[in-house]
């Protein structure tokens, strides 16, 4: 399914960018180095995406024999100074489609951010891993050993008689499978008519995307949005979700236009935790009606009690509708002309939970990290939202063309959240 969505105007491509302290630091190639060994450590770091021939199953990851760390990890300094140039940088750098002959992922590491601050920007092909597996890679990243020393595997030969009794072994085992699939398939399509609508409301968040991507930042202290969540008898998402209804519910505003209720399509993954040697995408998308307009709190309390209600459920049923349905629009060539023209929900979000502790690489403190998601079709605004060493960080990532507002939305967003903040319970 990631495959089959990357046939947009840009890459299905995430990431993160690490804020490095440069205090006692001794330049860019002990780090370089650093990464060099801890990036080589991860299996599917060094290994390249193969096509398998017709009936042999999907395509399979494969030792890249000459996989080599500088062809992935770069250096260039800061062009301009401060978070905006860094940010520009990696807006570039999702929006650059990566060679699918190498491993895909790339990282450049940023010098002069300012005096005491370098960033590393690193970005995934989200076929390669979820958010959760990005974690994961931080984690090796951030690992005391160094891990890889430069020792390449030999590429495995599989033979396409091997290839097709596996695809022939996996869809027997669907077979088997089949009955527990109709139940998430049925409470799948439960999950889309709850989003209290057959269609989202057509509005000008919903258009065809082009090649350019602009990212804006907010930061607020993950403690006290917990509390003020907590005190409503909601949760931090909840609290965010509500956010974003209004913060582009006053934008639309100014648009000229007048909306009531976002369907918001919440990123989840299928598991909270994973490691390096087992990365891959288990996500999905769970469809929430969000209420933009009325008594703060009100909100809050629907959005609590409709995610409540969602969690009693599989996680993410509907992607057991949207996915098949997916891969056959791919196979019959409409897929593209499908998510050009979806209007079953407005934006994406996406939270993860990161390590509470401050992390190092390399003996450089880990200050801060800013997550990096992905829009396609015509959804031209999304939220990655992450939690690391006390401090929330929501990135806004947009199609500049059709999103030229972002500045004031990231604005909106952060007096939404204030206003959460300071409302007590219903």
């Amino acid at each position: 399914m990631s495959l089959d969505a990357d046939i947009g105007s840009a890459p299905m491509q995430v990431g993160a960018i690490l804020m490095l302290s440069e205090e006692g630091g001794e330049g860019p190639a002990p780090l370089l180095d650093a990464l060099a060994r801890r990036l080589g450590a991860v299996p599917r770091l060094r290994q390249r995406l193969v096509s398998v021939p017709f009936g042999c199953g999907r395509p399979i990851w494969a030792e890249d024999s000459g996989f080599d760390p500088a062809q992935h990890v770069g250096v260039i300094a800061c062009p301009a100074g401060g978070e905006e140039a860094v940010l520009n940088i990696a807006a570039e750098m999702l929006a650059t489609p990566l060679s699918h002959d190498r491993p895909l992922w790339s990282a450049k590491l940023i010098t002069g951010v300012s005096q005491d601050l370098s960033a590393l920007v690193v970005v995934f092909h989200h076929v390669l891993t979820d958010g959760i597996g990005g974690l994961a890679v931080l984690e090796a990243l951030a690992a005391a050993e160094e891990g890889w020393h430069g020792r390449r595997e030999p590429e495995i030969p599989y033979s396409a008689l091997q290839l097709a009794i596996d695809a022939a072994r996996s869809r027997f085992n669907a077979l088997a499978r089949l009955p527990a699939a109709l139940r998430t398939a049925a409470a799948g399509a439960s999950e889309l008519r709850e989003t209290g609508k057959p269609r989202a409301a057509r509005t000008s968040l919903n258009r065809p995307t082009g090649p350019q991507r602009t990212l804006a930042v907010l930061r607020c202290d993950v403690e006290a949005v917990r509390t003020a969540a907590h005190v409503q008898g909601a949760t931090i998402n909840d609290l965010i979700l509500t956010a974003v209804a209004t913060a582009l519910h006053r934008v639309l505003l100014a648009r000229g236009e007048y909306v009531e209720e976002f369907v918001i399509s919440v990123l989840f993954s299928a598991r909270r935790h994973t490691t390096v040697t087992y990365l891959g995408n288990r996500s999905g998308i769970i469809p929430v009606t969000v209420p933009a307009v009325g008594p703060t709190n009100r909100r809050l309390a629907k959005v609590a009690a409709t995610m409540m209600s969602v969690k009693q459920r599989p996680p993410g049923a509907s992607t057991a509708i949207i996915g098949p349905v997916s891969r056959i629009a791919a196979h019959l060539g409409a897929y593209r002309f499908v998510i050009d023209h979806q209007h079953l929900v407005h934006t994406f979000v996406t939270n993860l939970r990161g390590p509470e502790r401050a992390l190092e690489i390399a003996g450089r403190p880990v200050t801060g990290i800013i997550p990096l998601g992905a829009i396609s079709g015509n959804v031209t605004v999304a939220f990655a939202v992450l939690s690391y060493a006390g401090t929330l960080t929501i990135t806004t990532i947009a199609d500049p063309e059709t999103c030229p507002d972002l500045t004031r939305l990231r604005d909106e967003l952060s007096s939404a959240l204030e206003a959460l903040m300071e409302t007590g319970p219903a």
